[in-house]
């Protein structure tokens, strides 16, 4: 735990005067020779890492992600750090991870006594924070739209999702080698029983993966979204069959879902059901990734979010990719020579392809950046206002037609998952202030 913690100087002095507070507070400036105020400062470090529950394994996928109700947002800020990639280099210094390399402020009374704002979460806020974060969501939703625009383009010339999608899972894979090789994202220490214990979550990963591109290849990018956005609906559902309980505020809040989604399959004007199929499918796979990550990989909570979305992007493309060459091995030249004849240029074509590789891989990263600094119902919210502008920029890009019921009915389930939100946010703090008064 102490190996996977940095101690930030602006929150070290603050903690270990709160928690021996018959001590003095450090010196303006921290001289060599008092050696009493540096073995406080390291029994403070050894009480900051006692104190604060081991790291805990977040969930993948979109949506709403479990965290335990104990640990505190300081201790929140500091677990499952993630860096690399475009945001790092954009930024200068990552924001959500930290580095066991990071020097310390020698000042450390002015640190301690900086005045800080605190959010709505129970966090420290600050403007360089705040921007720094906004950039992150910035990322999130461009690179969102980025992908879902050329993984479309580069599926209307060339119909052949199962390829596409292994060549995503490539792509990632290369970027993750990349990032380890160069040592800007530390690479995790990897086992026979880590390998193990990811082959369930890669398997469902591959299954919602390559479902969501086949759905994308077959209907609207809009209409694959309002579809996807019922993931909620099927949580609940496996979640429950697997022992789970939920409050009546939960299941309502997923009637609209269906409902939304069901007058917008209905209204659809390039309806498809293998497109329909395809959405459903992914749904159920990227649940039961989550609810097999939490079972399986509890274990290895030292490895972080990014390191474990890289690792389970390699092993998937060791699923798909041999599956990929039986199902449509055979038609790969005639298609792509048909491709190369309807685009014109062949780099057209190529850069279509390498875009939506690298730009699948990129905001996956940039959402679990997203995720490590901000509350799970925060997330949650993002995402579905993600979900909205995915959905109107490619409906603005593409031109699909959009009848007003279908509209309506897209309304009602993205609304439908905010309340979903909102409704497991308040039933996790029930239960929270359930467990405080009885304690």
């Amino acid at each position: 735990m102490t190996s996977m913690l940095s101690l930030n100087p602006c929150t070290v002095p603050t903690f270990v005067s709160q928690s021996c507070c018959s001590r003095k507070r450090f010196p303006d400036r921290f001289h060599q020779n008092q050696s009493s105020a540096f073995s406080r400062f390291i029994s403070g470090a050894s009480m900051y890492d006692n104190f604060f529950p081991k790291a805990y394994l977040k969930s993948f996928g979109h949506g709403i992600h479990d965290c335990p109700s104990d640990v505190p947002p300081v201790a929140e800020q500091r677990i499952l750090g993630l860096s690399s990639g475009v945001s790092n280099l954009l930024l200068h210094a990552n924001p959500f991870s930290f580095s066991r390399k990071k020097k310390q402020s020698g000042n450390f009374r002015a640190a301690s006594d900086a005045p800080r704002e605190v959010s709505q979460d129970g966090e420290p806020e600050s403007k360089p924070k705040t921007l720094q974060l906004a950039v992150i969501f910035g990322l999130w939703y461009f690179q969102n739209i980025v992908f879902n625009i050329y993984n479309k383009k580069a599926l209307n010339v060339f119909p052949f999702p199962w390829l596409l999608a292994s060549f995503q899972l490539l792509a990632g894979s290369i970027w993750m080698f990349f990032l380890w090789s160069f040592k800007i994202q530390p690479c995790p220490k990897v086992s026979k029983e880590f390998i193990l214990a990811l082959l369930g979550p890669a398997f469902f990963h591959t299954v919602g993966h390559i479902s969501a591109c086949v759905s994308f290849s077959k209907v609207a990018v809009s209409f694959t979204h309002v579809i996807k956005s019922a993931e909620p609906v099927f949580s609940v559902v496996f979640s429950t069959f697997l022992g789970s309980s939920y409050p009546l505020s939960v299941w309502l809040s997923i009637l609209p879902i269906v409902m939304g989604c069901s007058l917008a399959a209905v209204t659809e004007v390039s309806f498809n059901l293998g497109g329909l199929s395809g959405a459903l499918i992914s749904n159920v796979g990227f649940v039961l990734r989550n609810i097999y990550s939490k079972k399986s990989l509890q274990s290895f909570k030292e490895v972080n979010g990014l390191n474990l979305y890289g690792w389970i992007s390699i092993v998937s493309l060791l699923y798909l990719f041999p599956v990929a060459v039986f199902v449509e091995g055979s038609q790969w030249v005639e298609g792509y020579k048909q491709a190369i004849q309807t685009v014109g240029k062949p780099s057209t074509f190529y850069l279509w392809v390498i875009l939506s590789g690298i730009f699948y891989h990129l905001y996956n990263q940039s959402s679990y950046q997203a995720l490590d600094d901000i509350s799970p119902l925060t997330f949650s919210v993002s995402n579905t206002m993600k979900r909205v502008v995915v959905i109107v920029a490619t409906v603005i890009v593409f031109r699909n037609p959009v009848q007003p019921l279908n509209a309506l009915g897209s309304a009602i389930a993205v609304l439908g998952t905010f309340l979903y939100s909102q409704a497991t946010a308040a039933s996790k703090n029930g239960k929270k202030d359930g467990g405080v008064k009885k304690n």
